[in-house]
């Protein structure tokens, strides 16, 4: 009779500290830091980095990948075709307006986008915005630490889990957060190196 009421004070208190949530927002944190690295132009040509223009076309704000196809045919160049041939000007002062350091080049039909080459000075620029954009994921990640720190903590103070629980679990958070700094880290170092790829 009393293992019954333990298996069952177990089993609540997995559910209650569960740190899957925990875990799907760091790993959010960490998917963000990436797809922001990848909007960063580097020397080498990467479709990634139209991914935030918005084009205006048939009265609203489309995704430049919803209006037109974007393609690598070389190492050094994009190239833009738009499914409707009628909205090649608007793609293309779209891309103008987004302010990345291209110059497209419409022939009617398709959009060039040459890649140029990388100053030092824009190198050291973008590596900065690298590290600010790895610095940020790294506060969001310890903000869901800190947030579920608070939650472990008030669980604890209404007596739904013991001490031991909490600290258990605090060490178990602790080391997501450590893990999830980690891997930012790693992709910043892997951004920086590709950016002083000469």
């Amino acid at each position: 009779m009393v293992a019954e009421p333990r298996a069952e004070e177990e089993k609540s208190m997995s559910e209650i500290v569960d740190l899957t949530a925990a875990e799907r927002r760091m790993q959010g944190a960490l998917d963000s830091v990436r797809r922001e690295f990848s909007t960063i132009r580097t020397g080498r040509a990467n479709p990634a980095i139209l991914d935030r223009i918005e084009v205006e076309v048939y009265g609203s704000r489309m995704p430049l990948r919803s209006v037109a196809n974007v393609n690598v045919p070389e190492p050094r160049l994009l190239t833009v075709t738009p499914f409707d041939p009628g909205t090649i000007k608007a793609i293309e002062r779209a891309i103008e307006q987004a302010d990345i350091g291209l110059n497209p080049q419409n022939d009617g039909k398709i959009i060039r986008l040459p890649i140029p080459e990388l100053t030092e000075e824009r190198r050291k620029q973008l590596i900065r915005l690298a590290r600010q954009y790895a610095e940020e994921g790294r506060v969001s990640v310890r903000n869901v630490r800190r947030d579920e720190m608070r939650d472990l903590h008030e669980l604890m103070k209404m007596g739904e889990i013991s001490e031991d629980d909490e600290r258990r679990a605090e060490a178990e958070l602790q080391q997501m957060t450590d893990q999830c700094a980690k891997r930012i880290d790693a992709a910043l170092t892997d951004k920086e190196a590709e950016l002083l790829e000469v």
